[in-house]
């Protein structure tokens, strides 16, 4: 059974950070690229940040550049968000996805599974 588990949310005060974890099982985890998705109410979801699987290549939005870092660790199965310098805005859903397509980890519509999400406010 293909899982992919997200957790380290939580309430975080302007200027602060977490790190959060997408964690999966059931498929061939290094030979999938992975994204960030974050959803805002009343928003669409929109990529944050992914890393492929080949070389570790990583993409952010422009938004998060310089805050958040990427990073994966495959003997584990299991990737890393860390997010610094949070602000208000960077409040929503966040959740992670994994392609096959390697150079498309941020491609919404080319995620193959996801995961159920894990809730960021930022809010003082």
């Amino acid at each position: 059974q293909v899982q992919l588990v997200e957790s380290g949310g939580g309430l975080v005060q302007p200027g602060g950070s977490l790190r959060l974890s997408c964690a999966g099982s059931g498929f061939t985890w290094e030979y999938y690229a992975i994204g960030w998705f974050r959803q805002a109410p009343g928003q669409e979801r929109e990529g944050v940040s992914g890393i492929s699987s080949i070389d570790g290549s990583t993409y952010y939005a422009d938004s998060v550049k310089g805050r958040f870092t990427i990073s994966r660790d495959n003997a584990k199965n299991t990737v890393y968000l860390q997010m610094n310098s949070l602000k208000p805005e960077d409040t929503g859903v966040y959740y992670c996805g994994a392609t096959i397509d390697d150079y498309a980890p941020l491609d919404y519509y080319g995620m193959e599974y996801w995961g159920k999400g894990t809730l960021v406010t930022v809010s003082s």
